[in-house]
């Protein structure tokens, strides 16, 4: 992991907008410089941040109440279960080998009533199909192919690894929009934000280029003793349907629009 500070951004706030509980403690997993620490906590949450990286621990630890120096592949042993009643995972699982064990360990760490963000990007957005039409499969510094991944998602399979994790998905959105390039400059922006809000609700596998869940541990699986609880539903909106999120830039080379988090 470099230090220089390369996952710096303004924070997931497609993500964070899922939220529908009041704040309390939240563990921000792969914190990188403490962007959506900031979010969190200008929003009232007491923010423990984690992170491999000294360098952005110490950027983290302005943002955040404490910050952890640890490999999230080692899981969270400094947590005790039940303790947070957020756990953020904004673009982490796809830097782990082994994904579903960091979710297992989020649900042991959640309190009753709690809430697990996750944020993946999608290898199958337009950008990424056209590029290995041709024959090309390059990484890159930050954004979809970032050098660090090991586990690719699309959409669908972003939702299935919740799901297959003991999740139930109680909202659901994503970030993207079709290829305006030039023409967005010619076109009014409520035209643009209605059709790419359509692109995304109609086509989110090819449009989108990072899916975000609000989800909680499923009250119907077995799960070892402390691991997790039965989590109460609160009522809400995203209670019957998948809320649209407001589309967000498709990201280029530079990942300047990605929020783009290290593990």
């Amino acid at each position: 992991m470099s230090t220089d500070l390369r996952y710096r951004n303004k924070g997931n706030s497609a993500l964070l907008d899922l939220v529908d509980i009041p704040p309390g403690r939240a563990l921000d997993c792969g914190c990188g410089a403490g962007d959506n620490a900031r979010l969190l906590r200008d929003a009232g949450w007491r923010v423990t941040g984690v992170t491999r990286d000294p360098a952005e621990l110490a950027a983290a630890a302005a943002e955040c109440e404490s910050v952890e120096l640890v490999d999230l592949a080692d899981g969270l042993g400094f947590a005790a279960d039940g303790f947070f009643d957020l756990v953020v995972l904004s673009h982490i699982l796809e830097h782990l080998v082994e994904p579903a064990a960091l979710l297992a360990e989020a649900c042991r760490v959640l309190s009753p009533g709690g809430r697990i963000l996750v944020a993946l990007p999608n290898v199958a957005h337009y950008r990424e199909r056209a590029a290995h039409l041709l024959g090309r499969f390059d990484y890159t510094e930050t954004g979809v192919m970032d050098v660090t991944h090991l586990r690719f998602f699309t959409v669908r399979t972003a939702r299935r690894l919740l799901e297959d994790s003991g999740l139930e998905i109680l909202a659901a959105g994503a970030s993207g929009g079709l290829p305006w390039w030039r023409s967005r400059q010619w076109i009014s922006e409520p035209l643009v934000e209605r059709a790419d809000r359509w692109a995304l609700r109609t086509r989110p596998n090819l449009f989108a280029w990072q899916s975000v869940f609000l989800a909680v541990p499923d009250s119907h699986r077995a799960w070892p003793s402390g691991a997790a609880r039965a989590v109460p539903r609160a009522a809400s909106r995203d209670e019957a349907r998948e809320p649209a999120v407001p589309p967000i830039p498709a990201p280029g080379r530079s990942g300047g629009d990605t929020p783009a988090v290290p593990s």
